[in-house]
């Protein structure tokens, strides 16, 4: 099994327990359940007062021994009082409702809130090999709809659930209280009631978790081929696709019918059992009224208890159901939050007055799954300001030494220092905040051109960012946009051409500064008109920082201060150009392949 599909299997089945982990974030706001508990308990007396005065005015004002038309006045007068009361007594429960409604939806809110910026925050944190491993849809399924899933549970489940059980118990202990016989018969249905329970619990749980499954596979699906909409469309796979993903609609389709009925099964089966208890007690009650051992107003008030009572156990079925769906979708959260970062930062990290940009790698060994090695003891060192290029062929590892100096990964074997300093003894922000990276593949983000070369760093004021464009010749296109730097981008910047996106985020890299320079195949989708802007801003923008290119066109890197061949992994020639192409090895080779 692929360690992919290993984790997807982890996700299914969360070891610890999710319940307790989601009561945890009740914790900050116990003060507003407390009250909310108590007004359930003000409401669930208020649901069993209402009965029992309705009950006592049948006996006493109706059919009381009264001889006829004797004290009519006062019978009248009696179910007027008991009915201002029966008013009073919806008053209070419309306000206590209410009230209670509105302090569970705002802390289900707030708790939601906390929750989802903790998940992002924590996604933030997480390695570069988790994002090579897990597909994006996943992600956004559990920042979104896992995290309104359970929701439900602190707005709407938990004070339900334990009126629910107040109710049925203080409806129980009343009963009995009135007359035990008819409470007796009453409960009759009770032990068939439970054994459904259980067993329902058990199949929402199974159904739940294989839905929630299938949800986060349809919205990986989504994810990618929406992104991916151009190839499929340039190769004519339309039919295929649709046909792929509906397999996959077709299994949320069943795992949703399979949850629901669950739930349309198991609550008709619970109005039957009110529907007979009820039965049962208006045979045994009409026995009792006619033998005069029962009155019409404790018959009357047995009726309204039974529905009552099974009232809640109904209740129990659907909020059953969202239950489960919320520690299903708990469990994912839980297991992306229990993800840890394969990269962490010392706890006492050194703190350097400034970087000058020396970079030094001591028998480096770097595998991405810890088994076959893309790095076999690579060893070499660049001076501050010195321009040291990377070739070799594709699979050679020149990418993996641009991601190990910013500490995206960690290496196996050997050490890489940035001044002289051990970079698992630097923090991450402090090393990456000194490497300035423009990489092949631009990724723009929606908003304004200037908000995409600031990236929200409000230090870098309009001007530096003016500066920084007017450097890579960006301000060339810039400034004859509608908007100037007010103009909007859509995502990944599609309504601009790919030379564009590369000038913009070169633009961005020279913005922060930074005392490292990395270009990654950065002229490799620039047409010729650009490539000469921004060739012309190379030297300016080198002067005074560590540069490291990684190209496959070598006419770009020939007045490098220093070439490095790689191969499978390994350093196999270095040197300026000139001396690389008299030692007639590797790159005498790409160049002559390059030439013809």
């Amino acid at each position: 099994m692929s360690l992919f599909h290993k984790k997807q299997e982890e996700d299914i089945h969360y070891r610890g327990n999710a319940v307790l982990r989601m009561l945890s974030y009740l914790k900050p706001h116990m003060g507003t359940m407390t009250v909310c508990l108590l007004l359930v308990l003000v409401l669930t007396a208020l649901e069993l007062y209402r009965p029992m005065l309705t009950g006592d005015a049948i006996d006493r004002y109706i059919t009381g021994d009264y001889a006829p038309g004797e004290a009519v006045e006062e019978r009248f007068l009696g179910l007027l009082v008991s009915a201002g009361k029966y008013a009073l007594a919806l008053l209070v429960t419309f306000v206590c409702n209410n009230r209670m409604m509105v302090l569970l939806q705002r802390t289900g809110q707030r708790i939601v809130y906390e929750m989802r910026r903790e998940l992002f925050e924590h996604i933030e944190s997480l390695s570069m090999r988790f994002f090579d491993l897990t597909p994006v849809g996943k992600i956004v399924t559990r920042v979104t709809n896992d995290v309104e899933a359970v929701h439900e549970l602190y707005a709407n489940i938990l004070v339900k659930l334990f009126r629910n059980v107040v109710k049925i118990i203080a409806l129980a202990a009343v009963m009995l209280a009135l007359d035990v016989r008819m409470a007796l018969l009453s409960f009759v249905m009770v032990p068939l009631v439970a054994v459904l329970t259980v067993v329902a619990r058990t199949l929402s749980l199974r159904a739940n978790r294989a839905n929630r499954t299938c949800l986060t596979a349809l919205n990986t699906f989504l994810s990618e081929h929406l992104s991916g909409m151009r190839v499929i469309q340039i190769f004519h796979r339309e039919k295929e696709k649709y046909q792929e993903f509906s397999r996959h609609s077709e299994a949320f389709h069943r795992t949703s019918f399979r949850a629901i009925m669950v739930n349309a099964v198991f609550r008709p089966v619970i109005v039957l059992a009110s529907v007979a208890a009820m039965a049962i007690v208006i045979a045994a009650g009409s026995r009792g009224v006619l033998e005069g051992t029962v009155s019409f107003g404790v018959m009357y008030i047995f009726l309204q208890y039974i529905r009552t009572f099974f009232e809640p156990i109904q209740d129990l079925a659907e909020q059953l159901s969202t239950l489960q769906s919320a520690v299903a979708s708990a469990e994912k959260i839980f297991t992306l939050l229990d993800e840890e970062p394969l990269v962490r930062d010392p706890e006492n990290p050194v703190k350097p007055a400034s970087f000058r940009g020396r970079i030094e790698f001591r028998h480096v060994w770097f595998a991405y799954d810890n088994e076959n090695y893309i790095l076999r003891d690579v060893s070499f060192t660049i001076e501050p300001g010195q321009k040291v290029a990377f070739v070799g062929a594709t699979g050679a590892g020149k990418s993996s030494i641009l991601n190990l100096i910013g500490r995206y990964y960690d290496i196996q074997k050997g050490e890489i220092l940035v001044d002289g300093v051990n970079i698992r003894e630097l923090s991450r922000e402090q090393l990456r905040r000194c490497i300035g990276q423009v990489q092949q593949d631009v990724f723009i983000f929606t908003g304004d051109v200037k908000s995409n070369i600031r990236l929200r760093e409000e230090d870098i004021t309009d001007e530096a960012v003016r500066e920084a464009a007017r450097q890579v010749n960006a301000s060339r296109f810039i400034e004859r946009l509608p908007d100037g730097y007010d103009e909007r981008m859509t995502e990944r910047g599609a309504t601009f051409s790919a030379g564009q996106r590369q000038l913009l985020s070169f633009a961005r890299t020279l913005a922060f500064d930074p005392a490292i320079l990395i270009l990654d195949e950065a002229t490799a989708n620039i047409d010729t008109e650009t490539e000469q802007w921004i060739q012309e801003a190379l030297e300016t923008l080198m002067a005074g920082r560590t540069t490291i290119m990684v190209a496959h066109r070598l006419s770009t890197i020939q007045h490098a201060d220093k070439i490095i061949v790689m191969h499978k992994g390994r350093i196999r020639e270095s040197g300026t150009h000139q001396q690389l192409l008299e030692q007639n090895g590797i790159y005498q080779k790409l160049y002559q392949l390059q030439l013809a």
